[in-house]
């Protein structure tokens, strides 16, 4: 069980902090190029934590100059939005230059590594419709043998080291959002011994930035309630199951 997403806003890193302490989730991606990454390190015990990179290319600033990764920032120097690379990508077309989006996946990492003092558990990318983008992910990852998690196709796991993870995605992003619970009932129900089952979360509370940045508000409230629910927590230790991490898988 993962949350991604930290540093994106103070409300995001309040909803992440919140379901932390609960205890259910212990995964946190962090988004280093963000301005609150460190504060919503803070908020947390990140020792205790598995912690991964989450790297970003469609929010906020780049931690590169602008002027050399001119392929993926606007005319104010921001990162191009996750609309234009799903436009990109009905078009057939794929806007990132490798070699540049190499320079800021590789600053996203050195300040990772600034901020937690040591690699990350996983590596991995926000996810946007560009396979230049998930190349450069494979590139950085390599270099520097960290432990690279691949996005996967629907329905099919990803080997991460030798362990086959399997990402469930709701299919109806509505009713998901009226009750997340179910989707992770339906997960615990599916689950088998041959793949290690994984739900990704976004929890956070609505802040001003949030409201302003991000089409994903609502959702990101109501999987925070339901992590933070201590009923959720007893059905799920009545399961048969385990619940691990990154660190975990062999």
């Amino acid at each position: 069980m993962r949350a991604d997403d930290l540093g994106y806003s103070d409300g995001v890193n309040c909803g992440i902090a919140a379901v932390v302490r609960a205890g259910l989730v212990r995964t946190v991606g962090v988004m280093t190029n963000m301005p609150l990454a460190e504060r919503g390190l803070m908020q947390l015990e990140p020792d205790g934590l598995c912690l991964g990179q989450h790297t970003n290319i469609c929010t906020g600033r780049p931690l590169t100059d602008p002027a050399r990764i001119s392929s993926i920032v606007d005319g104010d120097g921001l990162f191009k939005p996750s609309r234009a690379y799903r436009a990109a990508a009905r078009a057939g077309e794929d806007f990132v230059v490798l070699d540049e989006v190499i320079l800021e996946i590789e600053a996203q990492y050195r300040r990772f590594v600034d901020l937690v003092g040591r690699d990350p558990d996983y590596f991995e990318g926000h996810a946007v419709a560009s396979p230049t983008f998930f190349r450069g992910l494979e590139v950085v990852a390599a270099r520097h043998r960290l432990p690279y998690f691949a996005m996967g196709r629907p329905g099919e796991p990803v080997m991460f080291r030798s362990t086959p993870v399997l990402a469930h995605v709701p299919e109806d992003f509505a009713a998901y959002e009226a009750d997340p619970f179910a989707a992770l009932r339906r997960a615990v129900r599916e689950a088998d011994d041959e793949t290690c089952g994984l739900m990704v979360f976004h929890p956070g509370y609505i802040d001003a930035y949030l409201e302003d940045h991000s089409s994903m508000t609502e959702t990101r409230i109501r999987e925070a309630e339901m992590l933070t629910d201590p009923d959720v927590a007893t059905w799920l230790a009545g399961q048969d199951i385990e619940l691990v991490t990154f660190r975990d898988l062999p």
